[in-house]
């Protein structure tokens, strides 16, 4: 038995991870149930939850995090992260304890009292990008959860951003076009 449920815990492991395409596969439906974000055009928030969520990035993807914003909407706060550069970025979102920086294991210093950790993949440095050393990051805008930033950097394909919230709330993730940009919506209740 505890075979067989390690071996089901794999497969669906490995489902979740595979590369989307336009047929739906039971796979995909089971992964879309526990929350493998939606990709879209639009600006509605997609179906929130507190589960992981992931999309490997399109191959290849040299993207650099141009701005991070925040924005207050009804029913839900949007992170926006911008991209400059080509392809579509993957991503790994989840809820973490307390937010270790993933090239040095060392702690990341942001205010909140939970953490959603964003790692996003297919990115390079801003200065491979020809763009200014530090990212922009504006949460100017009001928000009832979100009280902190912090952009832990860019290292081997992968960009962290730590969000500091007030509590841990249903949060969906989606990746729009016309520019490409990765966005997290966190619902205010």
């Amino acid at each position: 038995r505890g075979i067989g449920a390690a071996i089901a815990a794999t497969a669906f492991a490995v489902s979740s991870c595979a590369a989307p395409d336009s047929s739906t596969t039971a796979a995909d439906t089971v992964s879309a149930k526990v929350g493998v974000a939606q990709r879209g055009a639009y600006a509605s928030p997609a179906a929130m939850d507190q589960s992981p969520k992931t999309q490997r990035p399109a191959e290849p993807a040299h993207l650099a995090v141009s701005a991070i914003t925040i924005d207050s909407h009804s029913g839900f706060d949007r992170l926006t992260v911008d991209f400059a550069g080509t392809g579509e970025p993957g991503w790994f979102v989840n809820y973490v304890p307390s937010p270790l920086q993933e090239t040095a294991g060392k702690p990341v210093k942001v205010a909140g009292s939970s953490y959603l950790n964003i790692n996003i993949d297919g990115t390079i440095s801003r200065s491979e990008a020809g763009l200014d050393a530090a990212t922009p990051i504006d949460i100017s805008s009001s928000s009832s959860n979100v009280v902190d930033i912090v952009h832990a950097g860019t290292y081997e394909g992968r960009a962290q951003i730590v969000v500091g919230l007030r509590s841990t709330l249903p949060y969906s993730v989606q990746l729009l076009d016309d520019p490409t940009r990765l966005v997290v919506d966190i619902s205010k209740a």
